[in-house]
């Protein structure tokens, strides 16, 4: 009888050892706070790392915090209020130009089109003239500036002067499309693909006018962001973070299933659903951080000249740093 109760009390105090180490273990993983938008798509990413626990399977803890506009979030970050956002890497070129020293890791590539409606008489750039065009974003959203300076290139033609720009938010723009008050509409990707399962067609991607004025692949539109600092004082969780957001899109590449949980997340389903998920795994980045730098880089001269100081401020060429180098 002692002797079971001598077992009984090593048993207990192994298992109060053992649940204290796990506690331990579970509080010293790191915590990364990422600020995004609410109904953003990164949303459908970092649901899939929460669902299938990639986070704690690469030591990090990934706590999502929801901002009702993409200024916010910027304000969060140079504030210390989160560690990551997802933007451009223009807008980081520009702060590490000012002395920032915020960096980018590739997210997506997917980046808006001008859509016309099944039927249209509008076959290329060039019928686009003395047409009413929906343009989110406003006039220095960088999809716009590709397509405009490709219609200049290829048909001599000014999109912004010889056409009635109607500027909007997303969904907006892509209801009066929709209604048929536009004749094209340049909308960010997630609404073109809701549009083309709504009998629309792209005209136009900004990726093809990009690869048209002189870049070589697809580059990366937007990425998490960061200050370089804060990476290299938290090695483990910026590689954890990477890792679980690498392994996500694994999972979005090859499972159907995991995009029939994401319908409530994505609010679409049937047909609407599967362009969603062809076009987001379009956009899955393929090319190595070097190869989409130096057609950043390549990008971004061709935006300085059609954006002029306004878009990318006093810098004429893209910042070193701007793509994260190391993990």
């Amino acid at each position: 009888m002692v002797t079971g109760l001598h077992h009984l009390r090593i048993f207990l105090a192994f298992m109060l050892i053992w649940s204290q180490f796990g506690v331990t273990n579970s509080m010293a993983a790191d915590t990364v706070r990422i600020g995004v938008l609410k109904f953003g798509t990164v949303n459908w990413e970092l649901d899939t790392i929460k669902h299938h626990k990639l986070d704690e399977k690469h030591g990090v803890n990934v706590d999502v915090r929801f901002f009702a506009g993409e200024d916010a979030t910027n304000v969060a970050m140079m504030a210390g209020d989160v560690d990551i956002i997802v933007s451009d890497w223009l807008w980081v070129s520009r702060q590490r130009a000012s002395g920032e020293d915020l960096t980018f890791v590739p997210y997506s590539s997917s980046v808006g089109a001008i859509m016309v409606r099944d039927g249209s008489a509008i076959k290329s750039l060039a019928d686009l003239k003395g047409k009413k065009i929906g343009v989110a974003g406003g006039p220095l959203d960088k999809s716009w500036l590709l397509i405009q300076g490709l219609a200049k290139q290829q048909f001599s033609a000014d999109l912004a002067d010889e056409n009635e720009i109607v500027y909007g938010a997303p969904p907006l723009l892509a209801e009066k499309a929709q209604q048929s008050e536009l004749d094209a509409v340049l909308n960010f990707w997630n609404f073109c693909a809701r549009l083309e399962a709504n009998g629309f067609h792209r005209l136009i991607g900004a990726n093809d006018a990009a690869k048209a004025l002189g870049a070589s692949g697809t580059t990366s539109a937007i990425g998490y962001i960061f200050h370089e600092k804060w990476a290299r004082a938290h090695p483990d969780a910026i590689a954890g973070f990477i890792a679980a957001s690498r392994d996500a899109k694994a999972i979005l590449a090859r499972s159907d299933e995991d995009w029939q949980r994401l319908a409530p997340v994505a609010k679409a389903e049937g047909h609407e659903l599967d362009v969603l998920r062809d076009r987001y795994r379009e956009g899955i980045p393929k090319a190595t951080i070097e190869e989409q730098e130096a057609d950043a880089a390549k990008l971004y001269a061709v935006l300085a000249e059609l954006g002029g100081p306004r878009l990318v401020g006093s810098a004429k060429v893209l910042a070193r740093g701007t793509f994260w180098g190391g993990e």
